[in-house]
């Protein structure tokens, strides 16, 4: 199972309470399946906003379960941000 890190930013950051944390998963779905077990609550909302990058690349509309994640991969959780 490849392992990785994921990086919160503004509301997701606040949220998580942390600005990054290790991920064992082989899809987006799993990770953030992974991350709302460990974190109930707030940042499950704000992760029904948010857009994502693995590994620089935007996942944009595609299934969270089809998005393959990588050894030493990067999840970047980008929540909305004001002004931009």
């Amino acid at each position: 199972m490849p392992a990785g890190t994921i990086r919160y930013w503004a509301a997701a950051k606040a949220a998580a309470g942390t600005a990054e944390e290790p991920y064992t998963a082989a899809t987006l779905k799993e990770a953030l399946d992974e991350v709302r077990d460990q974190h109930p609550g707030e940042l499950t909302r704000v992760l029904q906003r948010c857009s994502f990058l693995i590994d620089g690349d935007p996942v944009g509309t595609r299934s969270h379960e089809t998005v393959r994640l990588a050894e030493g991969g990067t999840v970047e959780v980008l929540p909305p941000f004001a002004g931009g």
